[in-house]
């Protein structure tokens, strides 16, 4: 009895389905020097910035302990920005994340706040 193997040469290859929507990308709808547009954000930010992040965190479908990682806020802030297609990169998300933190946080929240 003979014992034959099929041999195969090459792998099958798979199909990639490229999903295209809508046009361009937006802006944020408050400049991050906004802060004193949305009183009830700015003082939180102020006296209780880990509250708003929080807040923040909550608003975006995230855990609220979210903030208490290193490095959330960034990642938390591009996800906002690719959600809502807001024009930027990931670079410029942990510059203002790590300069001026509040008042990206105040930004984000009013963004949200504004979206939501």
């Amino acid at each position: 009895m003979a014992y034959q193997t099929e041999i195969i040469s090459s792998q099958p290859q798979g199909t990639t389905t490229y999903i295209v929507t809508g046009g361009g990308q937006s802006s944020w709808n408050s400049d991050m020097c906004d802060c004193c547009a949305d009183m009830e954000v700015c003082l939180c930010g102020t006296f209780c910035p880990c509250i708003l992040a929080c807040r923040v965190a909550q608003d975006f479908g995230e855990c609220l302990c979210l903030p208490c990682l290193p490095g959330a806020l960034v990642a938390l802030r591009t996800g906002v920005r690719e959600r809502y297609r807001i024009e930027g990169s990931i670079c410029c998300d942990w510059v203002a994340m790590d300069c001026v933190a509040l008042c990206a946080l105040c930004q984000l929240a009013r963004e949200l706040k504004t979206r939501n």
